[in-house]
């Protein structure tokens, strides 16, 4: 029924409203497959200008997706799925089946934000090599070296990728669905995404959930060295206190400085046998590039569950945890985001507001540096400047009903900024998950919290515990797992 009400929907007289019958749409939706996901969906497309304020020239064909509530009759407000990144595709993210028990009751939507996806991709292969040899996917590299190949490639202006820009793009997929009222869903900068939203349409949002909070006071990716490595230290913290960890890989911090400093002495001369063929390569590898592979493995505990191996491994000239590990990560990565859009939202909306010498006190005594926030400052120095409202770096003040979600081990959004974001939220919580890293769906009484939300409609009422007696998956101490 709620597929028939969709589809049928397509061809009704225009207007806003949601009836019995459905809501009223005004973009034609036909059935169609996500890569990975067995329920059926619908997908359409929806014009919107690049340049929304003179409203003329190029033409932006934005995806959309809609998964239909399996309810005969359905809730009017759906859900919305803000993606991260920035530069990460909704559409092809795997995230449908932890939302299995708020689509009995509500249609599910991702939107590819201008940029993204099958919405006007800014993608570059050379910002991004995930395949070929290994050489080339370790190779240390800065993005403004080749910038000016990527931006040959894009028929764009780079200034009108912006966050506000695409959140009234998103309101014109809201109003063309016709959906009066929606509920939203952010992960990482989904989170800022949902918040700006959030500030320049608040009469359409019903509720609001944000998973790993990025607040408007956090500046990409200016704190990602000294977040990162509070997230490092606690898992080597838990490796000394637990026994066998301990026993299998002793004085780790100690012997990890003293790979840090060897490699940054001179880069390691790697060979190892790369994971998909099994052919020997030969790579250099250097102490920027390898902590900054570390620190994405720190993003999943599962992931990080081998992280003490990998290092213990490393720090004995075996390279081969280290390169299968990376590769896992990598695939992902590059089949869902695009590095022009990070670029785009990032060269606009963050480095403008920190200077280098903000990066270095930010990153000083950690194992990272400033290096991450340096090579985007100076990849910005060559972007197109953007316009971005004056008030956008303001905190959002809002009384819409809202979740907030932290992994306690979380390397890049830890539970101090869902604590920020809650300060100018006045109807909101804000629940801390132990033992979760990077976004925290991955826990049942997360997501029981996620649906108890849309159906109250609010968080009163709502218990912050969750997650009362998770803790972070054992550590690996071989490649057949933890030890019993």
């Amino acid at each position: 029924m709620a597929l028939l009400a969709l589809l049928t929907g397509c061809s009704r007289a225009s207007g806003e409203s949601a009836g019995a019958s459905g809501p009223v749409r005004h973009m034609a939706l036909t059935p169609c497959r996500l890569d990975g996901v067995a329920a059926q969906t619908l997908c359409g497309t929806l014009e919107v200008f690049e340049d929304r304020t003179a409203a003329k020239g190029r033409k932006l064909s934005l995806r959309v997706v809609v998964v239909p509530a399996l309810a005969s009759q359905p809730q009017e407000d759906p859900l919305f799925f803000l993606a991260g990144g920035p530069g990460q595709a909704a559409s092809r993210t795997r995230i449908l089946p932890a939302l299995d028990r708020i689509r009995r009751q509500r249609d599910i939507v991702f939107v590819d934000q201008r940029g993204t996806g099958d919405s006007h991709p800014l993608d570059c292969e050379a910002l991004n090599p995930s395949r070929g040899s290994l050489a080339a996917r370790f190779e240390d590299r800065e993005d403004a070296d080749v910038l000016p190949q990527c931006r040959k490639g894009w028929d764009a202006d780079e200034r009108l990728y912006t966050t506000s820009i695409a959140m009234d793009d998103l309101d014109d997929v809201r109003a063309a669905l016709g959906y009066r009222k929606v509920n939203l869903w952010g992960i990482s900068y989904g989170t800022r995404a949902a918040l700006v939203y959030m500030r320049q349409h608040p009469d359409r949002v019903r509720t609001a959930i944000l998973d790993g909070v990025a607040p408007m006071g956090q500046y990409l990716p200016l704190y990602a060295a000294r977040d990162g490595q509070r997230a490092l230290d606690l898992l080597l913290e838990a490796c000394a206190k637990d026994a066998v960890c301990a026993k299998a890989y002793p004085d780790l911090r100690t012997r990890t400085e003293g790979l840090l400093a060897k490699l940054e002495a001179a880069p390691a001369k790697v060979r190892v046998p790369h994971p998909r063929t099994g052919v020997p390569e030969d790579f250099t590898l250097t102490r920027r590039v390898f902590v900054s592979e570390m620190f994405a493995l720190l993003y999943s505990p599962d992931v990080a569950s081998l992280v003490p191996l990998m290092l213990d491994r490393a720090a004995k000239d075996d390279w081969t945890p280290f390169v299968a590990l990376s590769l896992g990560l990598t695939d992902e990565v590059a089949r869902t985001t695009s590095r022009g859009m990070f670029l785009a939202v990032v060269c606009a909306e963050d480095a403008p507001f920190f200077t280098e010498a903000d990066a270095e006190r930010e990153a000083k005594g950690t194992w990272f540096g400033p290096r991450m926030a340096l090579d985007v400052k100076k990849a910005c120095a060559k972007w197109p400047v953007a316009d971005v409202p004056k008030n956008f770096r303001d905190p959002v003040a809002s009384d819409i009903p809202t979740l907030l979600l932290s992994g306690e081990l979380d390397p890049v959004t830890p539970p101090t900024w869902g604590e920020q974001a809650k300060q100018t939220l006045t109807h909101s919580l804000h629940v801390v998950v132990p033992g979760l890293g990077h976004n925290t769906v991955g826990a049942d009484c997360a997501r029981s919290l996620m649906a108890e939300v849309l159906t109250r409609g609010s968080v009163e009422g709502l218990t912050p515990d969750c997650g009362k007696g998770l803790k972070r998956p054992p550590f690996f101490t071989s490649f057949a797992g933890p030890v019993p």
